[in-house]
């Protein structure tokens, strides 16, 4: 395994080829409101219309179908606060694997609900006294599964990287990339696949208020960990970024912004309001950052990544009493 660089083109390619017939090739949404709100052309990669709902099902299948028979018929451990617990476990089923899903106590039940509807068994465990990857490695000893991390490990990466693969081949000419971060699987997949196709592209990462983590570690030049975060994306709860993605990040990434949890709030309500579409909070985290005008004022051809559309329905009441 590459130690600064995980993943290179030709394993995104090959993640591509693995895909093609199964994930979704997701759609490029365009808006003239959209634009006139941001100031620039905006060109959504509705990962939202991935199957299972976000981007995570890339990694999962990429990841599962390299498994040898006898891991394959002893199953898959994930541990997720949704939607990667969803990728796994559809994209398990599709496979014929047994998975075992570890969630938090806390993930929004429409996404434990989901999970188990692909047919994965859902363990739980209490977020803030519970070391999830411990937990989830633990189970998958106890039953002699093999563990598919959520974003650390390269498979995983170079699956989640043909989201940008696809979107520079519908739009082939945008100057730069935005996607949010938590453990970033996602954004360094995509920054690999983006800059071996243009490497002058400007590539930004999101974060929340309070789950800057990336931020921090590029600010001070290695991985810093901070508390469990309490915003309301939840895909982005990660209190530090992996030991393989940050590495590709430090070398890709223009810079790391962060958001309002406000703002992601009043970027849901444009996008269901305006444009029609439901998207979960993490899957607007990097568009907020758009429509904030964060990004430099000659970037004006910009791609976004909408990782994904689990909307939990506990927060449409959340979105209508702060309107």
């Amino acid at each position: 395994m590459r130690e600064t660089q995980a993943i290179c083109m030709e394993d995104v390619r090959r993640a591509a080829a693995r895909l093609h017939g199964v994930a979704h090739r997701t759609p490029i949404y365009t808006s003239r409101t959209l634009n006139a709100l941001a100031g620039r052309e905006v060109y959504l990669k509705c990962e939202n219309f991935q199957r299972g709902g976000a981007f995570k099902f890339r990694g999962a299948y990429n990841a599962i179908s390299q498994l040898s028979p006898l891991q394959r018929s002893a199953g898959v451990v994930a541990f997720s606060s949704g939607n990667h617990a969803q990728g796994v476990a559809l994209a398990a089923q599709l496979l014929g694997v047994p998975s075992l899903i570890c969630m938090p106590d806390d993930a929004p039940p429409v996404k434990i609900v989901a999970t188990r509807g692909y047919g994965a068994e859902v363990l739980t465990y209490p977020r803030q006294t519970t070391d999830r990857e411990a937990f989830a490695r633990d189970a998958a000893f106890e039953r002699a599964m093999t563990l598919i991390p959520p974003y650390d490990h390269p498979d995983i990466i170079a699956g989640q990287g043909t989201a940008a693969l696809e979107l520079l081949d519908q739009v082939p000419d945008l100057d730069s990339l935005v996607a949010p971060v938590g453990g970033g699987g996602l954004l360094a997949g995509c920054a690999v696949a983006a800059h071996a196709i243009n490497p002058n592209l400007r590539i930004f990462a999101v974060e929340t208020e309070g789950a800057d983590d990336l931020r921090q570690s590029l600010a001070q030049g290695h991985r810093v960990t901070v508390p469990p975060p309490s915003t309301i994306a939840d895909g982005i709860r990660t209190p530090t970024t992996g030991k393989l993605t940050f590495p590709i990040l430090k070398r890709h990434l223009e810079q790391a912004l962060v958001v309002s949890d406000t703002a992601v709030l009043d970027t849901l309500r444009i996008l269901l309001l305006r444009l029609k579409m439901v998207v979960e909070p993490t899957g607007a985290v990097g568009l907020a950052a758009v429509l904030g005008s964060m990004l430099p004022s000659d970037c004006q051809r910009v791609g976004v990544v909408i990782s994904g559309g689990n909307l939990d329905p506990s927060l449409m009441a959340l979105l209508w009493g702060q309107g």
